[in-house]
Order: C-alpha cells, then structure tokens, then sequence
C-alpha cells in the first residue's frame, strides 16, 4: 500500500525566479496538505550529504554547488498516494521531457535547475523528510 507521505524541495533557480508561491499554490491545487515547511539554505557539506546517494557521479559536484548556491524551500506533503501523484505532477526530470501544466515544464530553467526535488518512493520520502525535520516540526 502507497504511504500518504512525500517530500520536495523547491530548488534555488527556482525560488530565486519567485516561483515558490505558483508552485506551492499547484500543490494544493493537486490535493496535497503541507505537513511541514521551511526555508533554509544548505551549506554544501548538507547538500553533500543529502544526495550522498550520488557521490561519485559526474554531476554529483554540480549538484552539490547548485543546491548549496541559494535558498530552498522543504516541504513534507500528505495525500492519498503521494510519491506517485507528486511525481506526476512536477514532471520528468529534464524539463524538455516534462508534460505540459507540470512544474518541471512550467518552472524548469534545465536539466540540473529543473525547479523542484521530489521523493521517488515511500522509503525515501521518509528519509528525506527526517533529513529536514524533526518530529515536533510536523503536523
């Protein structure tokens, strides 16, 4: 059975751009309760550690700088089915591949700043979620 939990971030171009309000606003749209929120920046040592997944990979340095380069915005978010339906409405991960009216398409400004990070399953939605919260920090 799918959980009712799923994670994103609202990554730096994107939040730089002010499209942190459209986003959040198509969450909701989409049936979403936000759970937990803040803004925060990561320093590249949490970036790092955050995507330690991909150490290693050729983008790995890339992506550490880039999402240690500007305010993000995290979000633990509820619904029926979460991960799959969050994943279906940002879109693929290379905007050019997004469908039309997801985030990525919309708000996307490439491959690597493509606007958001969502959980791609139950396990590491959680995971993900404890990264930046803590228990007393959700509803």
């Amino acid at each position: 059975m799918a959980e009712k939990l799923t994670f994103t971030m609202i990554k730096p171009t994107a939040f730089k751009n002010n499209n942190t309000g459209a986003i959040l606003k198509m969450i909701n749209e989409a049936g979403f309760t936000i759970k937990a929120m803040k803004l925060t920046r990561l320093t590249p040592a949490l970036a790092g550690e955050f995507y330690a997944i991909h150490k290693g990979k050729p983008f790995y340095d890339a992506l550490v700088q880039f999402m240690s380069s500007g305010p993000i915005v995290a979000a633990l978010l509820e619904k029926e089915n979460a991960v799959e339906d969050y994943r279906t409405l940002i879109g693929a991960t290379n905007p050019d591949n997004a469908a039309e009216g997801t985030i990525r398409k919309l708000y996307a400004t490439s491959f690597q700043q493509n606007a958001v990070h969502g959980s791609d399953s139950d396990e590491n939605a959680n995971l993900e979620a404890d990264f930046f919260f803590s228990k007393t920090e959700r509803i």
